[in-house]
């Protein structure tokens, strides 16, 4: 197949251009090379692999292991193993998660040396609200954990019961990754967003390996520099729906739920530690609540839609698996409009956005990755597959 992506519908531009004398608002910072020519011959469909869940926001797997590890909010871990989902939850942390709408258990990632280790990481928010990043061991059944080796590595107090972002993950570099949002509330109303002496609206990356609970990677950006903590990798986020890394690049992938108006992608390379992604100052890259800004002060969005096209992003993955035309295209979508879209990022932008034709499946809530770099995309209580059409 010669390079990408056809036989679906363009994604509508992000900047429109206008006729002399029009006007509009668009997102600035977000690039919009337009339609790419049609490159030929590529055509995909969502296969559904398990039905019957209750809230699914996660899907993972250590690499290269053929078992599903589902996430679902309510706070059990699910495993579908040879296409069948297990009767018995891997982990039930439900007595000890919280109940709110943005609130659960909402992610799973697996040491890099799980298959010696035997060690595996969850985020949650507990019974009164707080953000909980702990630590387990498996069984001697690789289809149980143990629940009385919990760890706890992190917890940040939430003021609000919205905006946990709740993803943890290894990067390429075998640290751990913690996305938390901005605490809630209308328009970040504590200012963590834009505050270095919190672990809110910040990706945060620690080193479970060297110390007890974690240390501090010496190369963090903020490393001896005052009341700023030392942890936080990226700051200035409103709520990340979820993050990813290329591992193939190093680049980080930030999808930040919008206020009022815009739904953002930032990409964030490996050498960009301390990047301020502007929440509350700006949301993608307009002023939020104030008359004036300078933009240009903060790292800006490639990607950015606005409310007319969707109400809350769902952050994907840069696929890397056996459909080799999509590999190295980060494909995302909408909780409420539930298209599945993806671009390119090459040269640093944003290029060949799609939007596939595919069905729509219903709420996008996440999507998943599972050992071998397939692409999973979840729903309310599905799981589908990103398969390539039959011909």
């Amino acid at each position: 197949m010669k390079s990408s992506l056809a036989r679906m519908r363009w994604l509508l531009p992000v900047l429109l251009v206008l006729p002399a004398g029009s006007c509009a608002t668009d997102a600035p910072g977000a690039t919009n090379p337009g339609p790419d020519p049609d490159p030929a011959g590529l055509d995909v469909v969502l296969t559904q692999v398990v039905g019957g869940l209750q809230r699914p926001v996660h899907l993972t797997a250590p690499d290269g292991d053929d078992r599903l590890f589902i996430v679902e909010k309510t706070g059990r871990i699910r495993i579908v193993e040879q296409g069948l989902l297990l009767a018995t939850p891997f982990l039930d942390l439900s007595s000890s998660v919280s109940g709110g709408n943005e609130q659960g258990l909402l992610s799973l990632a697996f040491h890099p040396d799980f298959g010696s280790n035997g060690q595996f990481f969850v985020n949650y928010t507990d019974t009164g609200g707080s953000t909980r990043v702990e630590r387990y061991e498996m069984t001697s059944d690789p289809n149980i954990a143990d629940p009385t080796t919990g760890q706890l590595i992190m917890m940040i107090p939430q003021p609000f019961s919205n905006h946990n972002g709740g993803h943890i993950l290894f990067g390429p570099d075998g640290m751990l990754y913690v996305a938390s949002g901005d605490g809630g509330g209308s328009g970040d109303p504590q200012g963590n967003g834009q505050n270095r002496t919190t672990r809110l609206g910040a990706v945060l990356r620690v080193d479970v390996d060297g110390g007890s609970p974690f240390a501090i990677p010496p190369d963090n950006p903020y490393v001896g520099q005052g009341t700023f903590l030392p942890e936080i990798w990226l700051w200035g986020l409103r709520n990340p729906w979820r993050i990813a890394f290329d591992p193939v690049s190093g680049d980080l992938y930030v999808a930040d739920v919008g206020q009022g108006e815009w739904e953002e992608v930032t990409i964030v390379g490996p050498d960009r530690g301390g990047a301020n992604l502007g929440w509350n100052v700006v949301e993608a890259s307009e002023c939020f609540g104030i008359n004036i800004c300078d933009p240009s002060e903060f790292t800006l969005p490639q990607v950015a839609y606005d409310h007319g096209e969707g109400c809350s992003i769902t952050g994907g993955h840069v696929y890397r698996g056996g459909i080799e035309d999509l590999r190295g295209v980060y494909f995302y979508s909408d909780y409420c409009s539930g298209w599945l879209r993806s671009f390119r990022f090459a040269g640093g932008q944003a290029t060949e956005h799609v939007q596939w034709d595919v069905p729509n499946v219903g709420d996008v809530t996440s999507f998943g990755e599972d050992g071998a770099g397939e692409l999973y995309v979840l729903t309310e209580s599905a799981v589908f597959r990103l398969d390539e059409a039959a011909p």
